[in-house]
C-alpha cells in the first residue's frame, strides 16, 4: 500500500514562521489600550493630587485666618482687661500681638499667592488689622496720659467698627476660599467621572480584544488538534502497514529458509545418489581396464591411473559439496556429534580455542531444530573468525524443560549495539529468522563483563518444527562459511577410495 499524499499540513512557499499579521495587530491593539489606560490613570493621579493640595491649602488658609482673627480679638480683650484692672500682665499679649499678626499675614500671603481675588481681600484685611493695632496703641498711650475717661473718648466708636470689619473680612475670605474649593471639587469630580467612563470604555475594548484573541487562539488550537489527529491517524495507518509488510517479509523469509533447506537436501540427495553411483561405476570400469592394460599397454594404464586420480579428486569435491549442503553427522549421529566435529574442524582451520559444552539430551530435538541450531552456531563462528579478533570461543548448548538454549560467546572486540539495523547484517538477520521460524528468539550483545560478543538463542521444542516436519538423512547447506574439512563419508565413497 502506497500513500500518494502527505496528510501533514504543508507550508506554502511564501509562508514564514512568524505570527500571522492579524494576530500581530491584535497584540499591538492590546498594548495601545493598556498604554492609554495607564496614561489615563496618571492623569487621574495628578488631578487627585491637585485636589488634595487645594483641600490642604483651604484648610491651612482657614486655620490661619481664624488664628489671625483670634489674635486680634485676644489683643483687644487683654487691653480692655488692662484698662479695667490696671494690671500690667494684660499688656504681654498686647505687645506680642503685632509680631504674631504680621507673621500670620505673611503666611497667608504665601498661601494665597495664586489667587488674585484673595490677594485683594488679604490686602484689605491687612489694612484693617494695622488700623486696629494703631487704634490700640493710641488708646494705650491715652490711658497712660489721661486715664480711663480719655480712653473712652478716643476708642469707643471706631474700635467696634474696625473689629466688626475685620471679622467680616475674615468671613468673606473664608467663604471665597470654600467656594473655590467647592468649584475645584466639582471640576475634579467631573474630570474623575470622565476618567472613569474612559477607563470603562478602555476595559471594555480590552475585554473585546481579549475575547477576539481567545477566539482566534481557540480556533488555531482546534485546527492544530485536528491536524495532529489526522497526522496520528496517518502514522498509525502507516505503522500498521509497515508492521503488516514486515510480518509478511518475515514470513516470506522463513518460508524461503525452509524452502532452501528442502531444496539443498534434495540437491544433496541427488548428488549423493546419482553422482555417487555414476562415479563409483566409472571408477570400477577404470580400475578393470587399467588391470587389463597394465602389462600390454603400460602407457594407457598410466593415463587411466591419472584419470582415476582425477576421479578421486572429483569424489572428494562431491563429498565436500554434499557436506556443505547438509552435514551427514547431523542426521547420522545427532546434533551433539555434529557440533563437536564442526567445532574441532573450526579450531583446526582458524587456530582459535573453541570449546563445546553440551548439557542435557540435545539429540532428541527434531530435524528442523537440529539444522536451525547448527546453522546458528555455524554463522556465529564464521562471524567470529571474520570480525571478532578473538582467541577463545565457547559454544554452550543446554536442554531445558521445554526448550533448547544456545549461547556462543567470545573474547573479541565486541559488536555494535545497532548491528541488526545495519544494511548488510544478513548473517545476523538470518540467524534471527531461523530462530523465529521455530517460535524462538535470538539476541546479540556484549559478553560477560562487557567483553566480546555473546549470541543467545532459545528455541522451544513444542509446536512448529518440533519433529513434525522431517528431512531426509542427507547433508545440508553451509551458507556463508569457508570450506572446512568434511566430517563424514558414506560407504560408496569408501569403496571408491579403495578402488583408487
Amino acid at each position: 500500500m502506497y500513500f500518494t499524499s502527505d496528510p501533514r499540513p504543508r507550508r506554502t512557499r511564501g509562508s514564514s514562521r512568524s505570527l500571522p499579521r492579524y494576530k500581530t495587530l491584535i497584540c499591538l491593539a492590546c498594548v495601545l489600550i493598556l498604554l492609554a489606560n495607564g496614561f489615563s490613570l496618571l492623569r487621574n493621579l495628578d488631578a487627585l493630587k491637585a485636589a488634595n493640595g487645594l483641600q490642604d491649602q483651604t484648610a491651612r488658609v482657614t486655620d490661619e485666618l481664624q488664628h489671625l482673627s483670634l489674635l486680634v480679638t485676644d489683643a483687644e480683650s487683654n487691653m480692655r482687661g488692662y484698662f479695667l484692672s490696671g494690671n500690667p500682665s494684660y499688656l504681654g499679649m498686647v505687645k506680642g500681638a503685632p509680631g504674631q499678626i504680621d507673621r500670620k499675614l505673611r503666611e497667608l500671603q504665601v498661601l494665597l499667592a495664586g489667587h488674585p481675588s484673595q490677594q485683594k481681600n488679604l490686602a484689605q484685611l491687612r489694612t484693617l488689622v494695622e488700623r486696629q493695632l494703631d487704634m490700640m496703641n493710641q488708646a494705650l498711650a491715652a490711658y497712660r496720659a489721661g486715664g480711663l475717661k480719655e480712653i473712652l473718648t478716643i476708642t469707643s466708636a471706631p474700635n467696634d467698627g474696625d473689629s466688626d470689619e475685620i471679622r467680616l473680612q475674615v468671613v468673606i475670605m473664608l467663604s471665597e476660599q470654600n467656594e473655590s474649593l467647592t468649584a475645584h471639587s466639582a471640576a475634579f469630580y467631573e474630570q474623575y467621572r470622565h476618567a472613569v467612563l474612559l477607563g470603562l470604555g478602555i476595559n471594555a475594548a480590552a475585554i473585546a480584544v481579549l475575547l477576539l484573541f481567545y477566539r482566534l487562539v481557540r480556533r488555531s488550537f482546534a485546527a492544530r488538534a485536528e491536524a495532529e489527529c489526522a497526522l496520528q491517524a496517518a502514522n498509525e495507518q502507516l505503522e500498521s502497514t509497515v508492521a503488516k509488510r514486515t510480518e509478511q517479509l518475515s514470513v516470506l523469509s522463513r518460508h524461503l529458509i525452509h524452502v532452501a533447506e528442502e531444496e539443498k537436501a534434495r540437491l544433496a540427495r541427488e548428488l549423493h545418489d546419482e553422482m555417487g553411483a555414476n562415479l563409483t561405476a566409472i571408477g570400477m570400469d577404470l580400475n578393470s581396464v587399467g588391470e587389463e592394460l597394465r602389462t600390454s599397454r603400460p602407457e594407457l594404464a598410466a593415463m587411466l591411473a591419472r584419470a582415476r586420480a582425477t576421479l578421486v579428486d572429483t569424489v572428494q569435491l562431491k563429498r565436500r559439496i554434499v557436506e556443505d549442503l547438509r552435514p551427514s553427522l547431523l542426521d547420522n549421529l545427532g546434533l551433539s556429534a555434529a557440533l563437536q566435529s564442526y567445532c574441532d574442524d573450526y579450531a583446526r582451520v582458524t587456530g582459535l580455542d573453541c570449546d563445546v559444552l553440551i548439557e542435557g539430551e540435545i539429540d532428541s530435538a527434531g530435524p528442523m531444530h537440529a539444522i536451525a541450531l547448527f546453522r546458528i552456531v555455524q554463522e556465529a563462528l564464521n562471524n567470529i573468525a571474520k570480525y571478532a579478533g578473538a582467541r577463545n570461543v565457547i559454544v554452550h548448548l543446554e536442554r531445558e524443560a521445554d526448550a533448547v538454549a544456545l549461547e556462543v560467546s567470545d573474547d573479541g572486540v565486541g559488536i555494535a549495539p545497532d548491528a541488526f539495523a545495519r544494511a548488510k547484517s544478513h548473517g545476523l538477520l538470518g540467524m534471527r529468522e531461523r530462530a523465529l521460524l521455530l517460535g524462538g528468539k535470538l539476541e546479540v550483545g556484549r559478553g560477560v563483563n562487557e567483553v566480546g560478543t555473546c549470541v543467545r538463542a532459545r528455541i522451544p521444542l513444542s509446536g512448529t518444527g518440533s519433529g513434525e516436519e522431517t528431512q531426509p538423512a542427507l547433508p545440508g547447506p553451509n551458507e556463508s562459511s569457508p570450506v572446512l574439512p568434511a566430517t563424514g563419508c558414506d560407504n560408496k565413497d569408501r569403496d571408491l577410495q579403495q578402488l583408487a
